[in-house]
């Protein structure tokens, strides 16, 4: 999907024109989402050249590989532009960092068990599997209320 933003300050609100071939379920989202101010609950990201829009809820995890950002869901993966510590900013509290590369959603883990050197091990619902480095066990448990 092709965006154009234009910013003009001879317009006193906000609008947007939507052109296309087809009425699909990205477009029927990004108008509902456009039409509603309180959609901090989902983010924008790529797959190739195409654009999605993801809720939260969607998302299994957010990992750092070869220097970028990639999202995680039951089986697709897409990128994002924003650091990771920028997308750590605008989650819930369903949420934790396991590693100084990724984040988890605590509602898709299948499994937590202890891996090696004091570290944990954990499965996602999806099969995606990781590490809690030991530095991020602490906040991990207490997220836990273990």
């Amino acid at each position: 999907m092709k965006v154009n933003l234009f910013v003009s300050r001879d317009i006193e609100e906000p609008y947007a024109d939507i052109h296309t071939n087809e009425l699909t379920d990205n477009v029927t989202r990004a108008v509902s989402i456009l039409e509603n101010e309180e959609s901090s609950d989902m983010i924008a990201v790529k797959k190739g050249s195409d654009i999605a829009l993801l809720e939260f809820s969607e998302i299994y995890m957010f990992r750092v590989e070869d220097k970028q950002v990639k999202v995680y869901t039951q089986s697709s993966e897409y990128l994002i532009k924003k650091p990771l510590y920028q997308v750590e900013e605008g989650l819930s509290s369903d949420f934790v960092r396991i590693s100084k590369t990724t984040i988890v959603n605590f509602k898709k883990i299948q499994r937590v068990a202890p891996s090696l050197k004091g570290m944990m091990f954990i499965e996602l619902k999806n099969g995606l599997k990781d590490n809690i480095s030991r530095k991020y066990l602490p906040d991990f448990k207490n997220a836990l209320d273990l």
